[in-house]
Parts: structure tokens; C-alpha cells; sequence
């Protein structure tokens, strides 16, 4: 018998400064039994950066053709392309192909080490690279709960994140811009 995914609710008072763009979001966030807390909140935070009617978190870890998250046209067409982690340059260039636009953002101990040995292949693709520090998103999973009350307010290249357990500002930095 398989384990079934862990189910997280999150409301979050997005406040976007960069986008001039202001929500009020309900998100139901099926957390897979291989998903780190620090996974799924930097999917939550990726969800929040790219906000736009349309945008829907997919199966993710269920299903390896998906992204992590996506923006699909009504002509089912994939506007939007969102991995996290590290992928391989091969999964990259998969979805530049299937996509109109990809981004990853990497989050782990490990990323500089994943950017430094693919640079050269991921500079031939066309997609958006961006790097938050491994222990500013620990602190962000510390604020995880069941039930989540998020506000979250981005203003230049950081996301100010408040909840019941606490409040933590995440950083990034943009590896490669597209």
C-alpha cells in the first residue's frame, strides 16, 4: 500500500511590489511522502513570485514529466514552466522546448556546486535561473503548519514571509536572467 501524500492548506495576503500585483490566495498543497517541508514551502514561495491567472501547482514528485508548477493557456498550451532544485541540463532543455518560458529555482546546500558544473550547458538555454540560500529556506519550513496563515510581501530580490510560527526573509539571486 502506497502513502498517501500529507495535505497542507495555506492562506496567503500576497503583496507583490515588484508586479504591482495583490491577492488573497487559498492553497491546497499535497506534500509527497519524498517531499521535504523545505521542498514544498520553496513551491509555495515560487508559486507566490509567479502569481498570474492560471498558475496551478501540478502533481510535481507524482508525475516526472510536470514541473513543480505551471501556467497553462486555455488552449492547454504551457505558457509557464517552473522546476526547482537541481534538474539535469537535459530536463531544461526538454521544457524549453515544451514551454514558452522556464524557470528553476535551486534551494539546496548543494546548489553551487549543481550551478557551477552546468553553467556552461544552461548558458545555450533559454530559461531563468535563480538560487535562494539553503538556510534562509530551513527557516522558512520552520513556519509549516497543517493549516498555514502566510502573508507574504516581495520587494526587489527578497520575499518577507510572516505566519503564526514566525517571519523569515528569503533572499535570491538571479544566476541567469531571460
Amino acid at each position: 500500500m502506497a502513502i498517501k501524500p500529507t495535505i497542507y492548506k495555506a492562506r496567503i495576503s500576497l503583496s507583490d511590489m515588484e508586479r504591482n500585483y495583490y491577492d488573497a490566495l487559498n492553497l491546497t498543497i499535497a506534500q509527497h511522502p519524498s517531499e521535504t517541508l523545505e521542498r514544498m514551502m520553496v513551491r509555495i514561495l515560487a508559486y507566490c513570485l509567479n502569481a498570474q491567472e492560471g498558475i496551478e501547482l501540478t502533481k510535481g514528485l507524482e508525475d516526472v514529466e510536470e514541473p513543480a508548477i505551471w501556467v497553462r493557456t486555455m488552449d492547454e498550451q504551457i505558457a509557464l514552466w517552473i522546476d526547482l532544485g537541481e534538474p539535469t541540463p537535459e530536463r531544461v532543455k526538454k521544457a524549453t522546448h515544451r514551454a514558452q518560458a522556464v524557470r528553476v529555482y535551486s534551494f539546496n546546500s548543494k546548489s553551487d556546486v549543481w550551478w557551477s558544473q552546468n553553467v556552461k550547458k544552461f548558458s545555450q538555454l533559454d530559461a531563468a535561473f535563480y538560487r535562494f540560500p539553503a538556510e534562509e529556506i530551513e527557516a522558512l519550513a520552520a513556519l509549516v503548519s497543517r493549516t498555514m496563515d502566510l502573508s507574504i510581501t516581495i520587494t526587489g530580490d527578497s520575499a518577507y514571509i510572516a505566519g503564526d510560527k514566525g517571519e523569515v526573509e528569503v533572499h535570491w539571486d538571479v544566476l541567469q536572467a531571460r
